[in-house]
């Protein structure tokens, strides 16, 4: 059974900190642990992502009743 993901609210930061303090979070996670990241800034749905793939992890967006709020879990890779 997956425990529930950690939660990382960036809200209010903009381009690049949504994606550093993501960076910074999954460092200390162990491989498979999730984490959901809330975002307001529009550049973090395509940073985000990028990111994720760069990194080697899988990132999901999932809907949000706020279309200005992005929201990612993001599963941490090897």
């Amino acid at each position: 059974m997956s425990s529930a993901p950690d939660m990382l609210d960036t809200r209010g930061l903009r381009c690049p900190l949504p994606v550093i303090r993501l960076e910074t979070r999954l460092r200390r996670m162990a491989e498979g642990a999730r984490v959901r990241i809330m975002a307001d800034d529009p550049i973090a749905a395509i940073d985000i992502p990028h990111f994720a793939r760069q990194g080697g992890h899988t990132c999901l967006r999932l809907p949000s009743e706020d279309d200005k709020l992005c929201v990612f879990e993001v599963t941490r890779g090897p």
